[in-house]
């Protein structure tokens, strides 16, 4: 391991990440009044939705204090560069389609599109995966193919790099959003991941922005969904909807392009619910249904239907998250690879056998 952690740098980021959880835990409760009063809730007399798992009338908006907090402290503590600056814009904007859906469910086409366009955006400002590590060795290169535009100036298109950045931003921002199922579950991994993809950039030079805004943004993301943890944790008072689930895939992602190395970290991180949203959408693909349809059928599910509680999956959802995030600091990208693909197999053969049971037992 090769960090370079400067100890100042880490206590103005642990400070960040202590006002940002303040800030969050603070402005919830107005915010759980004000879902109710607006109509932002979940009520399943009222919205059906087959992969809730909750039980009453639950508010959701949750992605709102967790915003505000995010947007705050890093307008106040981190330089406004044109990257933190489109990051900022293309949170209000997820923040703002998630609020409304929340209000009035808008079609999963749409809301993808829009992520599309929200990941464009944030690329454009010179977020991207130049080149990924070869986990055989030797390093392979997106950005040698490249287009030069000529217009209000000279810009510079990777091409291959930048719809890989694109499509890796929209994939983070909905598998993301995919694991919210269960109290406590989503805001717990996206603060232990945000933490430890902020430790891990302090190993590679940064793309376009300082090691330490990287940190301290890192920080700021994990503080804000700590603050909201307590309200969200079982028996939750406020959802995090998909504003709240949104807006955690979409900084996870921009957090693992911002220096070079870390989206195989990244990956390895959130190897649970990266490996849930595969195997749901293969599913759902196998079932002729639309991969973007929501359905029963997520790991929390499974779990769920073997008798866990809500509080053991959501602290096993974190358990695992932070014994891979340890592992990403330490292994090298082959065994990192094995890893992942050894608890996938475990994971598809856990579901499958669930499901072989089920079918039995129906």
């Amino acid at each position: 391991m090769n960090y370079s952690l400067n100890i100042p740098y880490i206590i103005k980021a642990s400070f960040l990440l202590l006002i940002s959880a303040i800030l969050s835990f603070g402005l919830t409760p107005p915010t759980i009044v004000l879902a109710k009063k607006l109509g932002l809730v979940t009520d399943k007399r009222k919205r059906k939705h087959p992969a809730h798992t909750h039980h009453g009338v639950i508010p959701r908006a949750g992605g709102l204090p967790i915003f505000i907090a995010i947007f705050s402290i890093t307008l106040l503590f981190l330089p406004l560069n044109k990257i933190i600056l489109t990051f900022l814009i293309g949170s209000l904007i997820t923040v703002g389609v998630g609020l409304f859906d929340d209000y009035q469910d808008i079609s999963p086409y749409t809301r993808f599109l829009i992520n599309l366009l929200v990941s464009a955006l944030i690329v454009s400002a010179g977020v991207g995966i130049p080149f990924i590590s070869n986990p055989f060795g030797g390093i392979i290169h997106l950005d040698k193919y490249q287009w030069t535009i000529h217009l209000f100036g000279t810009h510079k298109l990777l091409i291959i790099a930048d719809i890989v950045s694109i499509l890796w931003l929209a994939w983070t921002t909905n598998m993301t959003n995919w694991s919210k199922g269960v109290d406590g579950q989503l805001p717990g991994f996206v603060a232990i991941t945000a933490i430890f993809l902020g430790i891990v950039s302090q190993r590679f030079g940064v793309y376009n922005i300082e090691t330490r805004d990287v940190l301290y943004l890192s920080f700021i993301v994990a503080g804000a969904f700590i603050g909201f943890l307590p309200f969200n944790f079982y028996p939750q008072k406020i959802m995090p909807g998909y504003d709240g689930g949104a807006l955690a895939g979409l900084s996870l992602g921009v957090l693992s392009l911002l220096s070079f190395g870390k989206v195989g970290t990244a990956i390895l991180i959130l190897a649970i619910p990266t490996i849930d949203a595969l195997y749901t959408m293969i599913r759902r693909v196998a079932h002729k249904k639309s991969p973007f349809k929501a359905d029963w059928g997520h790991f929390h599910h499974r779990l769920l239907e073997i008798g866990w509680g809500r509080r053991r999956i959501a602290i096993f959802y974190w358990t695992i998250t932070f014994i891979f995030g340890i592992a990403g600091l330490f292994f090298s990208p082959s065994k990192k690879i094995i890893i992942f693909l050894t608890t996938a197999i475990i994971l598809f053969f856990f579901i499958l056998s669930i499901e072989k049971i089920r079918s039995k037992e129906n």
